[in-house]
Parts: C-alpha cells; sequence; structure tokens
C-alpha cells in the first residue's frame, strides 16, 4: 500500500495561468471520460522542498489510447511523443502512463505500453523523489517508494535497480539532480551508477545533462559525483582524476565563489574554474560533450591571475566590461572593476575615436591607434602596480 499524505494547497504556488491550465485538462478528462490523474514527477517533489515550479507533468489513468488522442485533438494537444503517448498542452506534458522495456542499445532503445496500476507507473521512474503523484481529485500526494522519506532526509535513491541500470542517462541525472537538489546519492544506487557504461550516450545529450548541471545551486556536489560515479574517467578518459588535496580547493573554491555568479554566465563557471585543477584540458572537455561555440569563448579565456591587479582588470574589459568575463566571481577581480568604472563597460583609453577622426585616422588605421592609446593607459596603470 501507499503513503498518503494529505496536501490541499498542492497548487498555492502555480501561476494562475498554469493552474487554469491544469484545470481544464482534468476536468475534462474525468468528466467526459472517467479518467483520474495525477500530478507526476519534479512538480511533486520541488512543492514538498518548498520551491516553485514551472514544469507540470500530467499523467492520466482509466482511459484508452484511442479515448485519450480523441480528447488532445478536442482540446488542441500536440502530440511530442505520440510513441510514449506524450502530448503538450501550453506548458503543460500529458501523457498516459507506461511500462518501458529495454529492446535495443541506446537512450531510445525502449519499447513502451500502457501501464494500468499508479505503481506499476512509477516503478518506471529514476529515483524515489521523482516517483511521486499528486492526486488532483483527492488532494493527496501518493507514495509507492518511500519517497516522503527521502526527500525528508535529502537522499537520492534508485526506484527499481533493474530498471535503472537499462538507462545509462540516469547516471548523469543523478549527478545533476546532486547538483541541483544538494541531496546524497544512496549507496546502492552509487554503486549501480558506478557499474553502467556511457558509451550508448549521444554528444547532445551528453551535453544537455552537464549544461543543467553547470547551473545547478550546489556545483561542488556535482564536482563529487562527477567523479565518485566514475563519470569523469568514462568520459574523458582520465583515470588518475583529481588528488584529494586538488579536490577539496577547488570543491572550497566553487562554494565560495557560486554566491557571485551573474546569471547569464552562470553556465561557464564551473569548467573555467575547475580547468586549472584537473588533467584533461578545456577544449578536449569541450569537444567530448559537443559543447556550442558559446562555451569555448567563455571558457577558453584569459585565467585569473595569482595577482590580480588594476592592469589585468582593464584588459580583460575592453571587449565588454568585466560582467562578460567569467572571472568575475574574484573578490579583487569586482573590487578593481568598481574602481576602475568598467563593471558594466570597456576600460576607458581617455581619448574616443571622434577624437582621432578629427586628426585624419580612418580604418584600420584609427583602430590600430585607439588600441595602442589604450594599451599605453593600461601600460600605465600597471608601472603604478610595480
Amino acid at each position: 500500500m501507499p503513503t498518503l499524505q494529505p496536501c490541499p494547497h498542492f497548487f498555492s504556488k502555480t501561476d494562475s495561468s498554469t493552474l487554469k491550465d491544469i484545470q481544464t485538462i482534468t476536468s475534462y478528462l474525468s468528466h467526459t471520460y472517467g479518467a483520474k490523474c495525477y500530478v507526476v514527477g519534479g512538480a511533486v517533489r520541488d512543492y514538498l522542498l518548498d520551491e516553485v515550479c514551472k514544469d507540470y507533468d500530467i499523467e492520466c489513468f482509466g482511459i484508452g489510447v484511442e479515448d485519450f488522442e480523441n480528447a488532445m485533438a478536442h482540446l488542441g494537444a500536440q502530440g511530442v511523443g505520440k510513441s510514449f503517448f506524450v502530448y503538450k498542452y501550453h506548458q503543460l506534458d500529458i501523457s498516459l502512463p507506461r511500462i518501458e522495456q529495454k529492446i535495443a542499445k541506446g537512450h531510445q532503445g525502449f519499447s513502451v505500453e500502457l501501464a494500468h496500476e499508479e505503481k506499476e507507473a512509477s516503478r518506471r521512474r529514476d529515483f524515489t523523489v521523482n516517483a511521486l503523484m499528486y492526486d488532483i481529485d483527492k488532494k493527496q500526494i501518493v507514495d509507492y517508494w518511500r519517497g516522503l522519506e527521502d526527500v525528508k532526509h535529502k537522499v537520492l535513491r534508485m526506484v527499481d535497480g533493474r530498471a535503472f541500470i537499462e538507462d545509462s542517462l540516469r547516471v548523469l541525472r543523478a549527478m545533476r539532480f546532486a547538483a541541483r537538489l544538494g541531496f546524497k546519492i544512496e549507496k546502492e544506487t552509487c554503486r549501480l551508477c558506478q557499474n553502467i557504461d556511457l558509451d550508448d550516450l549521444p554528444k547532445e545529450r551528453l551535453f544537455m545533462e552537464f549544461e543543467k548541471m553547470f547551473t545547478a545551486k550546489r556545483l561542488y556536489y556535482g564536482l563529487y559525483y562527477l567523479f565518485s560515479l566514475g563519470i569523469y574517467e568514462k568520459l574523458f578518459g582520465d583515470k588518475e582524476g583529481l588528488k584529494k588535496q586538488a579536490f577539496i580547493a577547488l570543491s572550497k573554491k566553487l562554494q565560495r565563489a557560486q554566491p557571485f555568479f551573474i546569471e547569464n554566465l552562470r553556465p561557464y563557471y564551473f569548467l573555467f574554474i575547475a580547468r586549472d585543477y584537473w588533467g584533461v584540458d578545456s577544449v578536449t572537455i569541450l569537444d567530448l560533450l559537443a559543447a556550442p561555440n558559446r562555451y569555448y569563448k567563455h571558457i577558453i579565456t584569459t585565467p585569473l591571475p595569482e595577482k590580480i591587479t588594476a592592469a589585468f582588470v582593464a584588459r580583460a574589459s575592453l571587449k565588454a566590461g568585466i560582467v562578460e568575463y567569467v572571472g568575475n566571481y574574484d573578490a579583487k577581480v569586482r573590487e578593481l572593476a568598481e574602481k576602475l568604472d568598467v563593471w558594466g563597460k570597456p576600460f576607458d583609453s581617455g581619448v574616443s575615436a571622434s577624437d582621432l577622426m578629427a586628426k585624419g585616422y580612418k580604418g584600420e588605421a584609427l583602430g590600430r591607434e585607439l588600441e595602442r592609446l589604450t594599451q599605453i593607459k593600461i601600460n600605465a596603470l600597471q608601472e603604478k602596480e610595480v
């Protein structure tokens, strides 16, 4: 029997537009077809963690495939994974409960059939905290796998070992959720992750999971499981990994730096900071992850020197200000950026293009002269610091 937890205020933080869509969907399906609807997955977990959820998945029981597809057509929902019985209605994912079985190599090598019971359907979820269900009609959380207990104790635990090992992507999801939620991964789940090969995953899927980890709130958790689950060695071929002292130093640096990350650069800080600690160079890692060009631009850039000077900060600001430099989490960089007034704008050489144009400079000559005068002023800063 499942554990049931009354939850009359589940939608208290749901925005009015999303709540209206949920009511429209569930009311139509229940009144027209007698279907029973649940909110499933991360939305239930996030509610229990007092986090605002933007992505709601609705799973519908007691309705056949043909009636479900007719209902979706009537509501104007779009099929986004029809072979998996998944439709999109505005921002909602609406699906039929399913059972998945591995039949071929690769992340998508699954056969899918309809599930008829809640426990049977929830068994396919990766972790117990993601297998929680919210009964919309009865206003209660339904827990078949100790997910409520694991949320309380901040633990990631697999739902079903046999199903878990069939999908190698779950190893990366474990790392990503640990970094996002600040949860520890249960011992047996760790052991299974360590023994799952990752060579069947396309680079695009690898990158998607890594980028979600890069934007997480607790990067040091992601760092820990990147190594302890064997992901780093399997993907990047570095068997030595990090020595204990280097690992501790990097972990502490990530913890100290994270409060000063700015949102538009958040995906890049992890690799920028970590590149000085591990044995595989950043270009190789970005190539192996098939990262987009913006990652190369932000990460393969001037590293922070041991001694941060005004001249260094001035140079780092020349393109668009320190606000666009990934090393801006550093306290000394921020201090000097404010002093030089280069946080949101480039270093000012004191000479404008219009001044030089008045002297007859134009085209490439104009650009070279601006660069020369800027360098003179930066050199003057450097001489003051020596």
